[in-house]
């Protein structure tokens, strides 16, 4: 037996469903779950990661890694070289198979593991569109979209209803990570067992049946809807996957065959209980065969003479061409996603495209957001240092840093080659531009 206080009524349900195999999973309970990381393409490439790293590789993801080392303050890690995230719960977003091109929605975002695993897939094509209905997890979500350096993606909070109603038929590919009982955090995080009960599960699974029928609209003709937990409770799953059929039968299910997890009880699905080396993760897929005619009505940005000063100043920071249009919205300069967006009227945005430019002052300065999505050879000026060079720990907690004496003006930081951040250089000093939200406290 566990040294876990697990509910019984919990055990009850885990030993009716796995018979045999209960004892084994009992015993999970008695180790660590394994730590991972995974890739970041869009900022760095996978021989740079395993050279500078040696992580393990995982089977759940091309871009996923098992690493037991600590990562929160390393610079890397910062520069959004990788995303910290266990395994197997790359395994939804592998089943949905973003290709570059599609406009992919991740429903239920925050805080953001599987909308930047999906940018990385979608290689700066396409859209990555991320909601999260709960406005504090939605900024948690936008600064991790940031910091690996996303440029094609809108971050969003509203509720799944209203999305459906305005976007009915825009997206290829549609994630619901749904909110869940998080029986699959039972190893990792005890107030997970504390406010665990049959009332909640059953709460959890009605909650998650009305969104997957918000998702069910925002899916155009032959496209993909994904619905995923992180439970083992049948209510949440397989019994799901039954009830959303039967309320929707514009889609047919499709059996998931991957080289991880098992197949659910329900022969089609997939599962990763703790003995296949996950956390408790489930993953259904369905493809929607019938036509979808609530397209919404595409904005075309143009840019104006209002946007001058923008373009003005992008071409003074970098060697390249803007990737998208540069609009002036209130007081700053974005750069637009370079494919066609809808009406964003009556959804809340948090943010489109990158940042550029914002007003500080009287002055319009830089903003991180752009210096966070390129990279260094796409820069004027960049100040690189090695993993571990003591100006990085320095640059981290806001402070100077010395720099060439060459240097002058807004200059890009980065590690190993990844972007970092910025600040601006003159006589062989760098004024630290860091967010101070970001900082480090030690």
């Amino acid at each position: 037996m566990t040294d876990k206080n697990l509910p019984e009524k919990f055990l009850l349900r885990m030993k009716n469903m796995l018979g045999d195999e209960f004892e084994s999973f009992l015993k999970c309970f008695d180790s660590q779950p394994k730590k991972g990381i995974r890739l970041n393409t869009l900022k760095c490439s996978k021989e740079k990661l395993e050279s500078l790293l040696e992580p393990e590789k995982s089977p759940t993801s091309e871009l996923s890694y098992f690493y037991e080392g600590k990562v929160g303050a390393m610079p890397l890690h910062a520069a959004g070289a990788f995303y910290s995230q266990e395994p197997s719960a790359s395994s939804a977003v592998t089943v949905l198979d973003p290709k570059p091109g599609d406009y992919v929605l991740d429903m239920c975002a925050a805080p953001g593991g599987k909308s930047t695993q999906i940018a990385s897939l979608l290689n700066g094509e396409g859209l990555i569109w991320s909601n999260e209905v709960v406005k504090s997890r939605a900024n948690i979500l936008l600064s991790n979209m940031e910091r690996m350096g996303v440029r094609n993606a809108v971050i969003s909070s509203a509720y799944p209803n209203v999305l459906s109603k305005k976007l009915g038929g825009f997206f290829d590919k549609v994630l619901v990570d749904a909110p869940c009982s998080g029986e699959g955090m039972f190893r990792k995080n005890d107030e997970a067992i504390t406010e665990w009960s049959e009332e909640h599960v059953k709460s959890c699974a009605e909650r998650q049946l009305e969104i997957m029928r918000s998702a069910a609209n925002l899916v155009k003709k032959d496209g993909i809807l994904v619905y995923s937990t992180c439970t083992f409770s049948m209510e949440e799953n397989e019994e799901l996957v039954k009830k959303f059929l039967e309320a929707c039968p514009e889609y047919l299910q499709e059996e998931i065959n991957v080289p991880f997890g098992r197949k659910a009880f329900d022969n089609k699905s997939l599962r990763l209980f703790p003995m296949d080396e996950g956390e408790g993760h489930f993953v259904a897929k369905f493809r929607r065969t019938a036509d979808n005619f609530e397209y919404p009505r595409l904005t075309e940005y143009k840019e104006d003479k209002k946007d001058l000063e923008g373009q003005k100043l992008f071409k003074e920071l970098f060697n390249i061409k803007p990737w998208g249009v540069i609009k002036n919205i209130g007081d700053k300069f974005i750069i637009m996603p370079k494919d066609k967006l809808p009406d964003f009227k009556g959804i809340t945005i948090l943010r489109a495209g990158v940042i550029l430019s914002e007003l500080v002052g009287k002055h319009t300065e830089p903003h991180h957001s752009v210096f966070a999505a390129v990279k260094p050879c796409e820069v004027k000026m960049n100040a690189d240092f090695k993993d571990g060079d003591e100006n990085l720990h320095k640059y981290l907690k806001g402070e100077e840093i010395e720099v060439d004496e060459n240097f002058k003006g807004y200059t890009l930081v980065s590690v190993e080659g990844v972007a970092l951040g910025f600040g601006k250089a003159s006589g062989g000093r760098l004024k630290n531009k860091y967010p101070k939200g970001l900082r480090l406290i030690n």
